[in-house]
């Protein structure tokens, strides 16, 4: 499933290419979608914003009308121009937003919602989602003690869960615990403030890092426990699909098992031990 990082990019990518454009045309294969087309009418519209929150997208157009989209595990949003000839299957395709411009396309998007600004605030997915980790005005505090209210989820399973902070998949679930040294089936009850403070802003710098606009792979830079490390690119990961393979702090072999909500989680066994001891702390 794509991670917040990578929906914030895909709304930031739609958000220049679309923002203050009038759509001159829009299909979708999804009934309910055509319904409002039919009733309200989407062609003439101003499209105002794109925007992420957590894990969802956003496309607001005037007079009041908002596009939700989650892309789940599949979907895809693609830009072309009008005309240009698309990178996937036509039977693909489940919503084209057209401007004079560019043309937006969905590609296997699972969920998509017409809302207004009323009906959305009382969607229970965003209702309920904790602080967006991208968010301009995050607000550390807040998440951390949101985190420590689950005592007794595994802390793998609380930075996954999106009403505890929103946005973090499985790869940056693994790769924060490790980089604050804290195994993820230890219980948030066994947590100091100190660790859970540490895997909130780790995942903010790490995604703060992912979404940064640079020429080549970001640079995260990450303080453990009085170790300092730098991660850059999908090839360095410390422990995500890294199973078997030797721990490139300690050497020893990074393990792997499913948690109680059935991911995969990976961690190294010496640099994040069940029972911290004074070495990791």
């Amino acid at each position: 499933m794509p991670e917040g990082d990578t929906i914030f990019r895909a709304a930031r990518t739609l958000h220049r290419a679309l923002a203050g454009q009038i759509v001159t045309g829009f299909e979708s294969v999804l009934p309910k979608l055509m319904r409002v087309d039919c009733d309200s009418g989407i062609a003439g519209r101003a499209i105002e914003k794109v925007e992420a929150q957590g894990k969802w997208m956003r496309i607001h157009f005037s007079r009041d009308l908002i596009l939700l989209t989650h892309m789940l595990m599949s979907g895809s949003w693609h830009i072309y121009r009008p005309g240009e000839r698309w990178q996937r299957r036509t039977a693909d395709m489940r919503l084209v937003i057209k401007t004079e411009r560019f043309w937006a396309v969905a590609f296997n998007v699972p969920i998509a919602e017409f809302h207004t600004s009323d009906t959305i605030r009382r969607r229970n997915s965003l209702r309920n989602l904790g602080q967006d980790v991208l968010a301009e005005h995050f607000d550390p505090a807040k998440s951390v003690s949101s985190l420590l209210s689950n005592t007794h989820m595994e802390v793998g399973v609380a930075l996954l869960t999106q009403s505890n902070i929103s946005g973090l998949g499985n790869v940056f679930k693994s790769e924060i615990c490790f980089a604050s040294r804290v195994n993820p089936f230890r219980r948030i009850e066994m947590l100091t403030p100190r660790e859970a403070n540490s895997l909130v802003t780790t995942a903010r710098e790490f995604m703060i890092a992912n979404v940064r606009e640079t020429s080549g792979h970001a640079r995260v830079t990450y303080r453990g426990f009085g170790r300092r490390a730098i991660s850059h690119g999908a090839e360095s990961l410390w422990v995500y699909g890294r199973r078997g393979k030797p721990c490139r702090e300690c050497g020893e072999a990074i393990e792997s098992r499913r948690q109680r909500d059935a991911r995969i989680t990976f961690w190294c066994p010496y640099c994040q031990p069940l029972t911290p001891n004074a070495q990791c702390i």
